[in-house]
């Protein structure tokens, strides 16, 4: 069998997900997406939906005590 340096690519496929948020959250992230805009240069204002994945991804990259949590239950 031949050895390759790379291993088994990981899924990075998006999976869809529905999530009911709070009319405040929505209406936040919609206030978020506009000062986005804003700050960014950018003529319109993002999809609010768009921000939340790489919002999640922020907040989870920085949780210390997730992390901690994910190192030891990972093999």
């Amino acid at each position: 069998m031949t050895k390759l340096r790379l291993s088994a690519l990981p899924d990075d496929k998006p999976v869809k997900i529905t999530v009911k948020l709070p009319a405040a959250i929505h209406r936040d992230l919609v206030t978020y997406a506009e000062i986005l805009a804003r700050t960014s240069g950018e003529a319109t204002p993002a999809d609010p939906a768009k921000l939340v994945a790489p919002m999640l991804q922020r907040f989870m990259a920085t949780d210390k005590g997730f992390n901690k949590a994910k190192r030891t239950t990972q093999h």
